[in-house]
């Protein structure tokens, strides 16, 4: 199991999360941050400081965000597991699922 980001970061990416994750295993796209299943320990360090609620266990994502569980470990398919975020930085892309939604920031 471990922890997974879900709807609530896209396009919010407030990145407290980022600071608080032990093994740097928070990894960011284009619109929003993404766990990566296997460098995450299940610390659960990330989730109180989410400011929009939006990382969960595994088991615990909400029915209607279930999907993100998939998205966050498939948005490592082709990276692997690079050993922290801090070499990669900024990942130029987003799962397609994330990329094709309509912005979430008020206009």
């Amino acid at each position: 199991m471990t922890f997974v980001i879900a709807m609530p970061c896209v396009d919010v990416k407030d990145k407290a999360c980022l600071e608080e994750c032990p093994v740097d295993c928070i990894y960011e796209g284009e619109r929003m941050l993404y766990v990566n299943p296997d460098e995450c320990i299940d610390c659960g360090a990330c989730e109180p400081v989410c400011p929009v609620e939006a990382i969960y266990f595994e088991d615990d994502t909400p029915e209607e965000w279930r999907d993100y569980n998939a998205i966050n470990a498939e948005f490592f398919d082709g990276i692997g597991a690079p050993g922290g975020s801090a070499k990669l930085g900024l990942i130029p892309r987003d799962h397609p699922a994330v990329a094709a939604l309509p912005s979430q920031t008020a206009v």
